[in-house]
Parts: C-alpha cells; structure tokens; sequence
C-alpha cells in the first residue's frame, strides 16, 4: 500500500545512497530572473550544456515592474537580473518567456495555465512556493541555486526523502470562507514549523469541493508550516482543468496520460507518518496579526495574550506585536489600512479578481487606501476584461497594473511605505517583506475587498 506521494516519489529514483540522499530525476524546472544567473554561470565555469533543455521554462516575475513594462527597467539591479535571464536562455537554448510576451506572469500562475504543470511529475524551482504545483497531484518544492544548477547539468537532483503527512478536512466551509483561509487556519493551528520535515497530502470533503484554482492557494503556503511541499490527489476537476491547455497531451496521447493520472491516488489503507484531521466548521475568514503566517486568527477574535503563548515564544511574539503596532488582546476589526495588494503566486487568478470584483460592484474604494490589483499573468488580465471585471473595478475607483510578483516581495518597484499598513493576498507577512518597515497582514482576497472599500480591517460577512 502506497501514499500518492510514494508512488510518485519512487517512480523518479534514479538511485539511493544508504542513509543518504537519493537522486531524483526531474520532469520540470521552471527557472526566474533572482536564483538562476549563478547557476549558469557554473556551467559555463565548468563547460556543461543543459542537459535537457525542452524540460527547463524561463521567465522573470520577482523583479519585473508592473507598471510600464514596454520601457526599460529603471531599477538597475533588477534590470541586469532581467538582461542576465535573457542572455542565459539564449545562450542555453532554453525556453523563454520575457517581458512583452503574452506567456510571461508568475511563473507559478503561467505554468499550470499552459499545461506544463501535469499529475504525476516532479516539479522544481529556486522558488519556495514552488509547492504550488502539487494542486495537480505533483511533487513540486523548491530549490536552492546549487540544485538549480544541478537540474540543468543532469536533470537530477540530490534529496532526502521527506516522510508524509495527511490532513483532512472533513464538512462544508461556511459563506465567506475560502482556501486562504482554510491554508492560514492550518498554519496557525501547525504553527510555522509544524509540518517541517514532511510532505503534506490533503484530503477530505473540503478539498474535494475546492476548485484547481483554490487548491493551488492552499499547496502554495504548505511551505509556510514548514513542510517540503503539499499535494491533492488528481481527480476530475483536474483533469478538466488540463484538458486542451498548451501543453498538455493530446488525442491517444490524452487518454494514455489520463489513465495514468487516475491511478495517482493514495491507496486504501496507505500508511502515513501523520495525520491530522480538521472540521471545516471551525474555521472562520482570517488575518495575520504578528510577523510570520502563523500568527493568524479569525478575522473577529482578540490577538492571543502573552499567558496563551508558549513560554519559548513570547519574547519573539512579543518583538512582533511591537513591530506591528498591536498589543495583546485586542482586537483588529476597525483598525485603519494604509494598503490593499491583491495579487502574487496565492492569489493573483481569475477567481480571486472574481471575488474581489463581485464584493467592490456597486461601491467605492475608500480615499485612504492605496490599492494595487496585479494580475498573475497576461492570460488572467485578458480574462479580467473578457469578464468585465475590469469595468466594475475601475467603476469602483480600482484600477489593474501589469502581471508580475509586485508587492508580495520588496523586489521590484511596489514596496509598501516604511509603518503603513498592507491588506495583502500574498503569502508572507515577514519584517520588510513588503518593504523596509512596512506592516503586512495577510487574508483572503474578499477581506482585501472589504478593507479596500471601508479603509479599516472588516469582517466581510457584515
């Protein structure tokens, strides 16, 4: 009997050391502008082609602007970064997708969007949200710019097999609930490095409910807990999803790959070195109040008193209360926001600019927010405007900038000010993260819409 993750996992070993690491061959690297050039630059040091160029797909997200994209980059660190992907691929022979190309967005967003993100396959990136993938029913994770550099030499990669996690969500989610929300619940509940050392398998009525596009937001913030990567079992909606993208297998080939993928299911009576069972009832909408994703709570509870928090924690709570202006035990809703970024490799689709859109229709943004929607690609930008989403926003006073990583990260142009506080759809909430002393806390792209149309932190429910 076999979990999903065993059955991919030994599947790609190439070979085992005894109480070693074990090679794994890898079915897809996608590579960016920020963890790739020293890797390049070691094949060249070392006169290695990549080995297998038609598995590699390039494009650069974190530190492209998201605004005048058509003119040269302004920042220079960022435009060398850019330049040097460009030049790499050229030289390498690898696919690429640049600035100006319709392919180009978050890698994580563009990858599943033209089917090179398929059940069954190992999948990497020197991205840790890289777990994005495992939606599909994927081994994905990410990897540091050494490994990078070994996938292109050999397309192996040295790993210690991970154990298995499971955890089920059993029940309905409640109106207003979404996937971010269920992935900050299980983080506050694991906390940060409740699941490190493992591979997270989800399962339940819950996920089975979830759309692809929901599944993708839960698997991106697996690493957020400390796992190495998560994954859902491939099913229907899976395969619904893929069918006639890009990429994907057609004609004979479509059915070979589909009976294939159907078998990627834990087995009956599979053994997991984990499990951990959660009642979707339970669960509320959430924001972040402290400086890591696990410090979350429902969007209408009491931050935690010091008396509630493990003893080993309390100075690091307490440097995060003070960082972020809180205190213990009060609550949020009604605290004024400076910033709303909808957005990043969590929650830059179609559906959460759907359910932006649908809570803003008929209102208007609130004069002290500062509002930044970034799409995740170019195909999601022409979904906006197919839909009309496009008209109701700006109708509601937001307006769209380019697809890119924007203020998920303080690389590129879009950094919230020093002490201001961001309502952000992204996935980390770190000091700096949005910019040196910029004030992050997370949530669900309907209580971004909420605190974009009030100004304050509001329970969208009300």
């Amino acid at each position: 009997m076999k979990t999903l993750f065993d059955k991919i996992w030994d599947a790609h070993v190439v070979s085992s050391l005894q109480d070693g690491p074990t090679q794994l061959y890898i079915d897809r690297m996608f590579c960016h502008e920020v963890t790739s050039p020293q890797a390049f630059d070691g094949l060249r040091k070392r006169n290695l082609k990549v080995f297998r160029p038609d598995q590699i797909t390039c494009m650069p997200d974190h530190n492209i602007p998201t605004i005048k994209q058509e003119e040269p980059i302004e920042d220079l660190i960022s435009r060398k970064q850019v330049d040097a992907l460009t030049q790499n691929t050229k030289d390498f022979g690898l696919t690429h997708y640049g600035l100006g190309d319709q392919n180009n967005g978050i890698i994580h967003v563009v990858g599943p969007e033209i089917g090179l993100t398929q059940p069954g396959m190992t999948i990497v990136c020197g991205d840790s949200h890289t777990s994005t993938h495992g939606a599909f029913g994927a081994i994905a994770f990410g990897i540091g710019t050494s490994e990078v550099e070994m996938v292109l030499a050999s397309q192996c990669v040295l790993q210690s097999r991970p154990k298995t996690m499971k955890i089920s969500y059993q029940g309905k989610l409640k109106p207003g609930v979404g996937a971010k929300d269920l992935a900050l619940y299980t983080i506050a509940k694991l906390t940060t490095g409740g699941a490190t050392g493992y591979f997270v398998e989800y399962a339940g009525e819950v996920i089975t409910n979830l759309s692809m596009e929901e599944r993708m937001t839960l698997c991106n913030l697996s690493i957020e807990m400390g796992a190495r990567g998560g994954l859902v079992a491939p099913d229907e909606k899976t395969f619904a999803y893929l069918q006639g993208r890009t990429n994907t297998p057609k004609a004979e080939a479509w059915e070979k790959a589909l009976a294939h993928w159907k078998s990627l299911i834990s087995d009956e009576g599979a053994t997991f070195d984990k499990e951990i069972n959660f009642d979707a009832q339970d669960i509320e909408p959430m924001i972040t109040y402290g400086t890591n994703p696990g410090m979350g709570m429902a969007i209408n509870e009491a931050i935690p008193s010091i008396n509630q928090i493990d003893e080993a924690s309390r100075i690091s709570f307490t440097k995060s209360l003070e960082y972020m202006g809180f205190a213990a035990g009060e609550k949020l809703i009604g605290k004024s926001i400076d910033y709303v970024f909808l957005g990043s490799c969590t929650n830059g689709r179609i559906e959460d600019f759907r359910i932006f859109a649908n809570y803003v229709k008929g209102k208007k943004k609130a004069a002290n927010v500062v509002a930044w929607l970034v799409p995740g690609s170019w195909r999601v930008e022409r979904q906006i405007k197919e839909e009309g989403l496009d008209t109701i926003l700006q109708e509601a006073g937001f307006s769209l900038r380019q697809p890119g990583c924007s203020a998920c990260l303080a690389m590129n142009d879009d950094k919230v000010p020093a002490g201001k506080y961001a309502v952000s759809t992204s996935n980390r909430n770190f000091e700096g993260r949005q910019g040196p002393g910029a004030r992050t806390l997370l949530a669900s792209p309907l209580v971004a819409a909420a605190a974009a149309i009030t100004g304050k932190i509001t329970d969208p429910r009300m």
